[in-house]
């Protein structure tokens, strides 16, 4: 019996557009782990960043974590560590529909993330589809002839010289949306750390300005509610709110504050362990 292959991110933003509906909500996972993604895939949110970039993810632990979302109503997207034609390659034979790619900062750089998505003659990818998960070992019909219908590309705004550009990267063909990273964009910004600066503001507010004139969505990081609820309210189409692993560090020191500390200032010493 053929497979086919779910929808993409891309599908996902258009119709959240054409039905004017809410902005689809997601979180980092980060955690390198199979079964903590499949926990997070069945929270309920719209969709999960599996990322590459800083957490411990090869080629194994990201099949391994699309194997285990796969199922759940939820779209995964994957963040490379760089954007590179060899790297993307592999990540689309694995089976990654939906790529995030970090640091595009001009339309080249947006041009040839797409180029790395698509068979000659209309880009650069190796062709291995008889090898590789991606078409199911060729039991996805045509989809050499489709295999572009099958992948979306979201490309990351995260340095002022990106923000200065962004028109011209929103005007590239198969660019099918833009998210907008605060921490690096307010490092390259000369504030390290002040992803909430009124500057940081106005430049990630920009983003999402120029990607509605171009008709395209854009997305956004923040973590802090307010920030979220501000971004949303001026025109951000997707976000991401948490992060696995940030939720057990917050989750484990508020146990340690609650049973550990406050027990010690009661002068009655740790607990015993479980």
């Amino acid at each position: 019996m053929p497979f086919r292959l779910e929808d993409t991110f891309r599908d996902a933003l258009a119709a959240q557009k054409g039905k004017e509906g809410r902005p689809l909500a997601g979180m980092w996972v980060c955690s390198g782990s199979p079964l903590v993604a499949e926990l997070c895939a069945g929270s309920g949110l719209d969709w999960l960043l599996v990322d590459a970039e800083h957490s411990p993810n090869g080629l194994e632990s990201i099949l391994a974590q699309l194997q285990a979302i796969h199922g759940y109503p939820v779209h995964t997207v994957v963040r490379p560590p760089v954007n590179d034609t060899v790297l993307i390659k592999q990540y689309l034979d694995l089976g990654v529909q939906n790529l995030l790619i970090p640091m595009v900062n001009s339309a080249t750089e947006a041009e040839a993330a797409v180029a790395a998505t698509r068979y000659p003659p209309d880009g650069v990818r190796g062709v291995g589809s008889a090898l590789a998960r991606a078409a199911r070992w060729n039991r996805v019909p045509d989809y050499l002839a489709r295999a572009g219908e099958t992948i979306s590309v979201t490309v990351q705004i995260e340095s002022g010289a990106a923000v200065a550009v962004v028109e011209n990267i929103l005007a590239v063909d198969g660019v099918d949306a833009v998210f907008v990273g605060p921490s690096d964009l307010a490092a390259s910004m000369g504030l390290l750390g002040q992803q909430e600066h009124p500057e940081v503001r106005a430049a990630v507010e920009h983003c999402l300005s120029a990607a509605q004139a171009a008709g395209k969505p854009a997305g956004v990081n923040a973590f802090n509610p307010d920030t979220a609820r501000h971004y949303l309210a001026n025109g951000a189409n997707f976000i991401l709110v948490g992060a696995d692993v940030a939720l057990l560090a917050r989750g484990s020191e508020a146990l340690a504050a609650q049973y550990v500390q406050a027990a010690k200032d009661a002068g009655g010493g740790a607990p015993a362990s479980y």
